[in-house]
């Protein structure tokens, strides 16, 4: 009976970390997706200051679902609740943390 058992197990063992790579490499594109967006946003927003450290903690501090709306917008293009979106992650205390560390790395 244990035989059967592992070997479902196992099964299941091996479609799960597919799933997890597949949803990795999909993660990855997508976040891609959305730092253009962001980027986007930041750089209206704020123009002249390098948007690149900003993005990234924003990116970082926001939920899988937040990044998927965030990436839509690269192809309907930035709406404002795309942007609110965006300040409401920049607003959260680890974004804002994160940004102030990146910034202090800018300065030296």
């Amino acid at each position: 009976m244990t035989g059967p058992k592992t070997l479902i197990a196992s099964v299941l063992i091996l479609i799960t970390a597919s799933c997890d790579s597949a949803q990795e490499a999909v993660t990855k594109g997508t976040r891609d997706t959305a730092k253009t967006v962001v980027n986007q946003v930041v750089e209206t927003r704020f123009p002249g200051v390098n948007a690149a450290p900003i993005t990234d903690c924003i990116i970082d501090n926001a939920s899988v679902s937040e990044i998927l709306t965030i990436a839509k917008a690269s192809v309907v293009g930035i709406q404002p609740d795309t942007v609110d979106t965006v300040i409401d992650i920049s607003q959260r205390p680890d974004t804002v943390a994160c940004i102030a560390k990146n910034s202090l790395k800018l300065l030296g």
